[in-house]
């Protein structure tokens, strides 16, 4: 720390400078990355942040040789960033950012393939790396680097040494349960997820890859086409992004097996697993992962081959019974391992199913362990049970397999992802994967119920990004305290706590154990709250209703506040608790926030989760309104009888309870449909939107029959019973 006469002497030296504005160091001005960089030192003698009144120039001598392409596009990606924050690129007395391609460079071994250095002087920055990858990494920090747009850019000129703790770093895209993206939201996937520095990204085909081999699968207008295919694998190589394609090969293969043509090879009728028995399973296999390899042209194929829930009750159960269920399945995997041999790739497999019998797996030819790569999953950190993870990883490490660990962004079956679960997996499963010697990992999401909205699961991608960049464990806190800023460029920290709202509500919802999890939270969102599955759960939520509410609440006024803050509206904090943006007042909700789509997404699940709780909470009052009005029906005491109409107006009006259910539903379905189409190709919307439209119709009809006993009172004073019109006895 240089003394206060010391760094007055510095600040007149730097001040002559004409084209830079210097600011004095705050604890607010320290940068906030993602990945946080392995090493980082504030420069000597130049102050924490440079204000960029002039932009930026930025400057590459490879840039403009034969061998320079891949630097070239490093540098006008970031120019089109710089440009998109109406930062300009100018040369001159501009801030200079230099970018240095030396293959010569004083690097360590493990920093060569990917590490990047950043060395920084009040007027420059400079970049410097062995790799076109090193430097396009090197970029993306810069990026971050660079905080507020416009005339409020400053950039931290600090000093770097960087470089990765795994060699692969990957997204798992479920692609094959409902929603299936545009080609220009997988490029866009593909771009965000080189910022953060991810090199892999592996979409998941059941039956949405579409093969000229086997073409009855892919559903019409829910499928990926061949020129697709190449055209996000050209994409995604100037980003240094491999597609990983997985096509499962073995079981989860319903969608394949629903077809006649397939019942031969299927293990029971129209099941989901291959019968490996069948020399025409391994036909099919083959087919497809040629295509597929002609179509993806990278180092892996992924075979998937989890969950393979039906061998041995089919066609293979006598061979089962007599030899056992692993040595069936490993022998199927050996064989489709053979038969893809001629495609010279590494072949990925899900390691649930092998890892209890290690082994068998010690005993697999030394040929298919060097083919593969055994992918541990593991979806939920236990802290009771902290070595669960390196149970799932030890089978294939001493068995002598590469292995690679797969934590997941916890988004399936969930109104909004569980994030409190998804960073704790995130960060324990990708540790103990570092400590054990896994060189890659894979992120997933998966769309288990079809709900599921790539664009709400962000706040786990980037974690999942940073843990797998980033040596040991990863903090949580740190990026808790960066995402709202770095992702969003939200520099009032009202994007952070709104996540740590919907965070701490999903964690109520989980830790209550309301509903099963093969269900989630969606099922909660769905659920007929006077049912007798919705009786049950309700006796749970109810105590939490009130607080979940608030969390949600509290979520959406915060976005809200983010909006206008970043719009530079009048800020929320000057109108009563608890007010939400009010267009007419401070103008439309556009603003400066970047990734306005995944706000309007957060905002969606704050609004379902909202919602699950108050339908409950309007369900109970319904059924104590009308106790109460159907006593009151049959009370000599006028006075009572005289609240008749108005507790069945309460239920049944125009500020109705079922209106409140009726509309709520409505608004959300518009909602969810937009954000649907944000990203995805509109193939596997419409059930959702039915679901929706049923539940509208469920209330509508509920209001028919309210409105047939509010008659029948305006008629005869008498009222039907509540288990007539289906209305549950009111809670005690």
């Amino acid at each position: 720390m240089l003394s206060p006469r010391a760094q007055a002497v510095v600040l007149s030296a730097l001040l002559a400078l004409p084209a830079v504005h210097l600011q004095a160091q705050t604890p607010s001005q320290a940068p906030k990355l993602i990945p946080i960089p392995r090493e980082l030192h504030t420069a000597p003698g130049v102050a924490a942040s440079v204000t960029l009144p002039l932009g930026v120039h930025i400057a590459c001598a490879t840039c403009q040789t034969a061998e320079g392409a891949d630097d070239k596009f490093a540098a006008d990606d970031l120019s089109k960033e710089l440009s998109a924050r109406n930062i300009p690129t100018l040369s001159g007395n501009a801030y200079t950012i230099q970018l240095v391609r030396r293959p010569d460079a004083n690097f360590t071994a493990e920093m060569r393939p990917e590490g990047y250095t950043i060395s920084a002087t009040s007027a420059a920055l400079t970049v410097t790396a062995v790799t076109a990858e090193g430097l396009f990494y090197g970029v993306q920090t810069v990026k971050q680097l660079i905080t507020g747009d416009g005339a409020q850019a400053a950039i931290h000129p600090v000093a770097i040494r960087d470089w990765p703790a795994m060699k692969y770093r990957g997204y798992h895209d479920d692609i094959s349960r409902g929603p299936v993206p545009t080609l220009e939201f997988q490029k866009k996937l593909i771009r965000t997820l080189a910022a953060y520095k991810v090199n892999l990204y592996s979409p998941y085909f059941e039956h949405t890859q579409q093969y000229a081999s086997n073409p009855l699968p892919a559903p019409p207008g829910g499928s990926i086409s061949a020129e697709d295919a190449r055209a996000l694998v050209t994409f995604a190589r100037q980003y240094h992004v491999t597609i990983v394609p997985e096509q499962e090969a073995f079981g989860h293969l319903r969608h394949d097996l629903i077809w006649e043509t397939y019942a031969p090879i299927a293990e029971t009728p129209h099941g989901a697993v291959f019968a490996p028995g069948q020399p025409g399973s391994l036909k099919v296999i083959g087919q497809m992962f040629t295509e597929l390899a002609g179509l993806y042209p990278g180092p892996f194929l992924h075979i998937g081959a989890d969950e393979t829930i039906d061998l041995g009750i089919g066609q293979t159960k006598p061979a089962v019974d007599a030899r056992g269920l692993a040595a069936v399945y490993l022998d199927f995997l050996d064989n489709i391992v053979n038969t893809l041999k001629p495609l010279n790739r590494r072949i990925l497999f899900w390691g649930d199913v092998a890892q209890d019998s290690p082994a068998l797996l010690k005993a697999m030819p030394q040929s298919f362990k060097d083919q593969t790569v055994a992918v541990a999953w593991g979806y939920t950190y236990d802290a009771k049970n902290p070595r669960a993870f390196e149970k799932a990883l030890h089978p294939f490490r001493d068995a002598g397999f590469e292995t690679w660990v797969a934590p997941a962004v916890n988004n399936y079956r969930q109104v909004y992802p569980n994030q409190q679960m998804a960073l704790e997996d995130i960060q324990q499963f990708t540790y103990d994967g570092q400590r054990l010697g896994a060189t890659g990992q894979l992120n997933t999401e998966w769309n288990d119920d079809g709900e599921s909205l790539v664009n709400m699961n962000w706040y786990g991608v980037l974690f999942g990004a940073a843990a797998a960049w980033q040596p040991g464990q990863s903090s949580i806190p740190a990026f808790q305290q960066s995402f709202g800023e770095v992702f969003h460029g939200d520099r009032t920290g009202l994007i952070d706590q709104a996540q740590m709202k919907l965070t701490d509500a999903m964690a109520l919802l989980h830790d209550a154990k309301i509903i099963g999890n093969t269900e989630g939270t969606d099922g909660l969102f769905w659920v007929d709250p006077w049912s007798k599955d919705g009786q049950t759960m309700a006796a749970k939520l109810r105590p939490l209703a009130s607080a979940v509410r608030l969390d949600a609440e509290n979520a959406l006024v915060l976005i809200a506040q983010a909006k206008a803050a970043s719009g530079h509206h009048p800020p929320l904090a000057t109108s009563a608790p608890g007010t939400f943006y009010d267009a007419s007042v401070y103008g439309a909700a556009t603003s400066n926030l970047r990734e306005p789509d995944a706000i309007d997404a957060m905002e969606l699940g704050a609004r379902r989760i909202d919602f699950l709780a108050l339908k409950f909470q309007l369900a109970d009052e319904m059924a104590a309104g009308y106790s109460r009005a159907y006593l009151a029906s049959n009370s000599t005491d006028p006075k009572l009888k005289r609240t008749v109409s108005r507790e069945l107006s309460d239920i049944n009006g125009v500020n109705g309870r079922i209106q409140d259910l009726t509309y709520g539903y409505s608004q959300l379905r518009d909602l969810f449909e937009s954000a649907w189409l944000a990203s995805n190709r509109p193939s596997g919307l419409r059930p959702v939107l039915e679901h929706y439209d049923a539940t509208v119709a469920l209330w509508i009809g509920r209001m028919d029959k309210v409105r047939v006993a509010q008659r029948q009172w305006a008629d005869s004073k008498t009222l039907p019973t509540a288990s007539e019109l289906g209305i549950p006895a009111p809670t005690r």
